[in-house]
């Protein structure tokens, strides 16, 4: 059994108007893009984990279709919530109402087959340290609008009470899981995988991966890729413009790499 992971789809099925064309020429039928090499991938026992900003709908009824588009695709598929999951109701009722064969972690963990997974949104810190990098050039104007930026001590009283629930969820993996994994939207580390207050966090719960997105516009770099390993964790950026809209295998279940 494989795991795979990626994010940030934006799905739109049932929301006219937030096409991500807009962002660039590379986001142009990105949904069949993306189902079409998830299909070449992906197989019915793997797992895939989706880290965030799902879809565009408002409500539960709008997103369903793009639930749906990700349910039909191969593999048991895990979801986590993103800052633009504005349809991500309470857990008790979203999982009553998920499609067969999709889970998702909400402040707490899930177990499949020996694999468990825990996490939550997180949110922007403003110690991270994002240097510059090769971005690709926006060919567009965007008509899409984003969350406005909250000011500095808001941004700080979320990010805090998102490390608490990051901790109690990493409490409640599987101990005798031959893999952990944490999942979270926003980056826990810069480029510079430099300390940061989620590291330090997530590199104590004894998980191997560390995987989210949120970034875009970043040009691959398959030879280097951004990110990488440190504390005994390797942090994989999945944010499906950056991974080509092609799900990552990050770790296979008795893989002799995953005690590396």
């Amino acid at each position: 059994m494989r795991i795979f992971a990626i994010s940030d789809p934006h799905l739109s099925c049932a929301t006219p108007g937030k096409s991500m064309d807009v962002f660039g020429d590379e986001w142009a039928g990105h949904p069949e893009v993306m189902a079409e090499r998830w299909r070449a991938q992906v197989g019915a026992e793997d797992i895939v984990l989706v880290a965030g900003d799902i879809s565009w709908a408002m409500r539960h009824e709008g997103a369903r279709p793009d639930l749906e588009l990700i349910a039909s695709l191969p593999g048991r598929k895990v979801l986590i919530r993103g800052n633009h999951d504005y349809w991500w109701s309470s857990p008790s009722k979203l999982r009553a109402l998920l499609p067969e064969g999709v889970s998702i972690v909400h402040h707490d963990a899930v177990t499949i087959e020996g694999v468990s997974i825990a996490g939550t949104r997180l949110w922007d810190d403003a110690e991270l340290r994002f240097g510059r990098v090769p971005l690709r050039p926006r060919t567009c104007k965007s008509t899409i609008t984003m969350a406005a930026p909250k000011p500095p001590e808001e941004n700080e009283k979320i990010l805090r009470r998102e490390l608490g629930r990051l901790e109690r969820s990493l409490a409640t993996l599987d101990p005798a899981a031959s893999i952990k994994i944490a999942m979270v939207h926003y980056p826990p580390v810069g480029y510079d995988l430099g300390d940061s207050r989620a590291a330090a966090i997530i590199e104590q719960s004894e998980v191997s991966h560390c995987v989210f997105g949120h970034l875009h516009g970043l040009i691959p770099r398959k030879d280097n890729p951004l990110f990488g390993r440190r504390g005994g964790v390797e942090y994989v950026l999945t944010s499906c413009d950056y991974l080509e809209f092609t799900p990552l295998e990050i770790a296979r279940v008795g893989d002799p790499r995953d005690d590396v």
